[in-house]
């Protein structure tokens, strides 16, 4: 595939009971930038089982077309059969690049398929941009996101990337697309792992990228006792707890609450951080956080230097007076 017949920008749409999880409508938005630059479409791929409202609901968030390819095979999630229908759809629409949301599933596909179409693939994209070339820049972050890097894929097509969630916000009043139905079968000798079981654990369920408010507790709180003042804070406010991997490890709250780059990367509204010091793997997790607070007794702590407002004090004596505080505000 080369430079001169590709334009359109392809985003793999990845569904989760039904419906398209946040990092993969949010990454339409850089997807119609670079296309309407481009004087391009955005061509969005549903791949599963039944997932005909996911499609529609694409169709209205900034895709020119949304291409289902809704059969009883793709029920069940095969990086092997996802793969092998994304590189037909490539082959047919040659897109200029392919975006993909930084889930776990899409830390999967994009190298594969950068490797079976022998192209390159830019990781943990925070920002797009076209370079004077009509090349994609890809800004990502290095070193747990102390640096910013720009990568440039300047000869193969597609270029490849997976972007990160929170990093860009969702379309408003987007026109609608169109939905195009296709089969596609996937060869047998394609598939090199099938899957015989799924066994899903029974925890918590913690959605910490889709949260509006987040309260995160880590090190500082001293206790899981303490902790509890974390949890007391997010259930006032309506939000979902969170917890630096120190935190986790001291088993204070279980690991799905883990916020940061080992865990999960947010953007809420609000994002109040209780005596958490600012480790750069945490600081990157939470840099798309649209509003931070942060409690902590060390005044030069690094957490201050992303907050918005930064509270010098022991979060064991402040929170209770924030509890406090909104309860009375809620009770007006």
């Amino acid at each position: 595939m080369t430079k001169t017949e590709t334009k359109n920008i392809l985003v793999y749409i990845e569904v989760a009971e039904g419906a398209p999880v946040k990092v993969s409508t949010e990454i339409l938005a850089p997807a119609r930038a670079i296309a309407d630059q481009k004087d391009g479409q955005v061509i969005a791929a549903v791949i599963g089982s039944g997932i005909g409202d996911a499609a529609a609901k694409v169709a209205g968030l900034g895709a020119d077309k949304v291409i289902a390819v809704d059969d009883a095979a793709y029920a069940d999630y095969n990086l092997d059969a996802y793969a092998d229908v994304l590189a037909q759809l490539i082959e047919k629409e040659k897109p200029e690049a392919v975006f993909i949301g930084g889930t776990q599933d899409g830390k999967d596909i994009a190298p594969k398929l950068a490797a079976a179409l022998q192209t390159g693939c830019a990781s943990d994209v925070v920002a797009t941009a076209l370079d004077d070339g009509g090349n994609i820049v890809f800004t990502c972050p290095l070193y747990s996101g102390t640096i910013l890097t720009d990568m440039v894929i300047a000869d193969a097509r597609p270029q490849i990337a997976t972007l990160r969630s929170g990093a860009f916000k969702k379309l408003e009043d987007a026109e609608a697309g169109e939905v195009v139905a296709e089969t596609i079968t996937v060869a047998d000798d394609a598939i090199k792992a099938t899957i015989k079981e799924s066994v899903k654990e029974i925890t918590e369920a913690v959605n910490l990228e889709d949260a509006e408010i987040i309260v995160s507790g880590g090190r500082g709180m001293g206790s899981a006792e303490n902790f509890k003042l974390v949890e007391e804070l997010a259930e006032v406010l309506g939000g979902v707890v969170g917890a630096t991997r120190p935190a986790i490890e001291d088993g204070w709250v279980p690991r799905n609450h883990q916020v940061g780059q080992s865990g999960k990367i947010v953007a809420p509204k609000l994002y109040i951080a209780c005596g958490i010091s600012g480790a750069t793997q945490h600081l990157s997790g939470i840099t798309g956080s649209d509003y931070i607070v942060a409690i902590n007794k060390d005044e030069d702590a690094p957490i201050f230097s992303v907050a918005n407002v930064g509270i010098v004090g022991n979060a064991l004596k402040v929170l209770p007076v924030m509890i406090e505080e909104a309860r009375k505000i809620k009770a007006q």
